[in-house]
């Protein structure tokens, strides 16, 4: 039986599940929006108009399993190639086992919680739908090429994309975040925060509490389920420190935690503390700030 592999063109995560691939028996197929030069047996790329669009490409992957019968079915582990073989999995009432490490027949090893644990589950089903866990790969270093014809099924096709307008630092690639959470008290009390950030040139995120209360985007979300940062300072105001939160901001070189509450978890990740009241004293930090840059 065959591998089938997700890739999308020019993605290093794509080359890393293609060299997964290639550790499992029978011939390697890839489908991919467009032509993307990968060390496959065979390339099939899928004729779909429009920019990405999850539910149509998962009609060209299942209708892809229908043709080829593949044992296991891969993407990368980013967001795009999870959401599409959750897409799969869910038009073949199949499990998905995401995050995988290694798989042996049904078994598969797979990272949870962040990077913190690994988890060994069976994984039952046929075809054996997995993603591979980012940066655990070497990646994959052309091929025979065939055109997928996909047939119209009515799935979504997006005509247009309309990118969000924002005039900040985004977050991933920010070199200081300051973030808010609960302790802010409000979508206002953000003010404060945003005035700190403007004045170390960062990005503003926050906890999600605050995105689930509606003070601010999902956007600016850091955590497991959020935006993962690799800041060289992050500044934590008023945020408890949950797992899932520390599992987006572990990444960052130095942690600065300003909470009122001296047995906040956030203070086991923190470089650094201050332990009060976050309306003092981030106004009193931004005072100082102003002072040194003569403002």
């Amino acid at each position: 039986m065959s591998v089938l592999v997700l890739v999308e063109p020019g993605d290093e995560l794509s080359l890393q599940a293609v060299a997964f691939a290639r550790g499992l028996d029978g011939p390697l197929h890839a489908v991919s929006v467009g032509p993307a030069d990968v060390a496959v047996d065979v390339l099939h790329v899928a004729a779909i108009e429009g920019s990405y669009a999850p539910a149509a490409w998962a009609a060209a992957v299942a209708q892809l399993i229908g043709e080829t019968s593949p044992a296991h079915v891969l993407a990368p582990g980013s967001d795009r190639g999870n959401e599409v073989l959750a897409h799969v999995a869910a038009r073949l009432d199949l499990p998905l086992a995401a995050n995988c490490t290694a798989v042996d027949g049904d078994r598969v090893t797979r990272i949870r919680w962040g990077g913190s644990l690994l988890e060994e589950a069976r994984l039952h089903g046929s075809p054996k739908l997995l993603t591979v866990a980012p940066h655990t790969q070497p990646a994959a270093a052309a091929v025979p090429v065939e055109t997928l014809t996909v047939s119209d099924d009515g799935s979504p096709r997006v005509l247009e994309r309309v990118e969000e307008q924002s005039g900040g630092v985004s977050l991933r690639d920010a070199k200081v975040v300051v973030s808010g959470g609960r302790g802010v008290g409000s979508a206002e009390g953000f003010d404060i925060i945003e005035e700190l950030a403007g004045l170390l040139g960062a990005a503003v995120g926050c906890s999600r509490v605050v995105t689930s209360a509606g003070w601010r985007p999902h956007t600016d979300q850091v955590g497991q389920t959020g935006t993962k940062i690799s800041a060289d300072l992050y500044v934590a105001c008023g945020i408890s420190g949950a797992t899932q939160h520390i599992a987006g901001a572990k990444g960052a070189k130095k942690i600065l935690a300003i909470n009122s509450d001296p047995e906040a978890p956030i203070l086991a990740s923190a470089d650094y503390a201050v332990i009060g009241d976050l309306h003092e004293i981030v106004p009193a930090i931004t005072a100082e700030l102003r002072k040194a840059k003569g403002a």
